[in-house]
């Protein structure tokens, strides 16, 4: 059996969705005006304490692009934050808050010292997906790799078809052919790739079919040390799946064994066994019935097969 490595998708048994409690809402008057200031509140921008916002959701994005990050530092210190992040409150910590989407304006703002303008809204599990995957369609610099993760993972956090065909604005055949993509590739190993924004659907496969074979897996997975020192990721992959289709050979068909030719002495008695393979000829002298011989010829070979070089190299040309 394979080793299981980062290539090797996890076996464990995915998690279900937390399903929201109900919430019991005043009624009549009270509770009319309780909605309306909700409404109002989820309407409202406002002004965030940086480290009070937590992960939340699915990673979409592979990797870090710190030029792009430095980028958005500039322009956020510049010119200062222009479209608000969405969050909710924190399912289990009061006063704390869960990233839906803005996850690198929140880090690049907590890196400035300022506040995150965001707008707050009650979103359960389900809600919080479709919100995340649907910001994600509606920007153009997620590649397909990244958007097949993402689906991934919401299908190993139990979500069904049609909340992933929803989250990604996409319809049913176009899951299949991501999930089958995203599912080959451990997080670990997308993560070292990066989001490969120059690399489309039919590479990708390539090397899903690849590493199908446990020694293309292994060597893959070896090569994967020098991925940081490759500069893009359109690179790493390159190089990942050149990797992957050269080790990727037919099986040579075994060669039939060649019996040893027995050396006898002149009594007709067994001296010593001879064998050509493919890569060396073999002389064996058993040293049961040697009597000395096997010492006698170990102090004396060298000489002995100068000798019968000498010999050989002196012989007629046969040209």
């Amino acid at each position: 059996m394979a080793r299981k490595g980062i290539l090797t998708p996890s076996d464990d048994t995915p998690a279900k969705p937390r399903k929201q409690p109900d919430r019991l809402m005043p009624r009549g008057a009270v509770g009319a005006l309780q909605s309306s200031l909700t409404r109002l509140q989820e309407n409202a921008v406002q002004d965030l304490d940086p480290h009070l916002i937590d992960a939340a959701g699915v990673a979409d994005r592979l990797g870090v692009d710190e030029q792009a990050d430095e980028t958005l530092r500039e322009s956020l210190k510049t010119y200062g934050q222009q479209v608000p992040v969405l969050v909710r409150p924190h399912t289990n910590k009061p006063g704390r808050f869960e990233i839906v989407y803005g996850r690198r304006r929140v880090l690049a703002l907590r890196d400035l010292g300022l506040p995150v303008k965001a707008m707050v809204r009650q979103l359960d599990d389900h809600a919080l997906v479709l919100a995340q995957g649907q910001e994600n369609t509606a920007r153009q610099d997620l590649s397909f790799i990244e958007k097949a993760s993402f689906a991934a993972q919401l299908d190993a956090e139990g979500y069904d078809r049609q909340t992933i065909c929803d989250a990604l604005s996409i319809d049913l055949p176009m899951v299949s052919r991501m999930l089958k993509v995203g599912k080959a590739f451990d997080i670990e190993f997308l993560r070292q790739i990066g989001s490969a924004p120059g690399i489309g659907r039919e590479r990708w496969m390539k090397l899903a079919d690849a590493i199908q074979d446990d020694d293309v897996r292994d060597r893959v997975e070896e090569m994967l040390s020098v991925t940081p020192f490759i500069e893009t990721s359109d690179a790493r992959f390159e190089q990942v799946l050149a990797c992957a289709l050269n080790r990727r050979k037919d099986p040579k068909p075994a060669e039939k064994p060649v019996p040893a030719r027995t050396l006898r002495r002149r009594d007709g008695t067994r001296l010593a066994d001879l064998k050509r393979s493919a890569r060396a000829l073999t002389l064996t002298i058993p040293m049961r019935d040697a009597d000395g011989f096997d010492d006698w010829f170990e102090t004396h070979a060298e000489a002995l097969l100068q000798e019968l070089h000498d010999r050989w190299s002196a012989r007629p040309s046969e040209d």
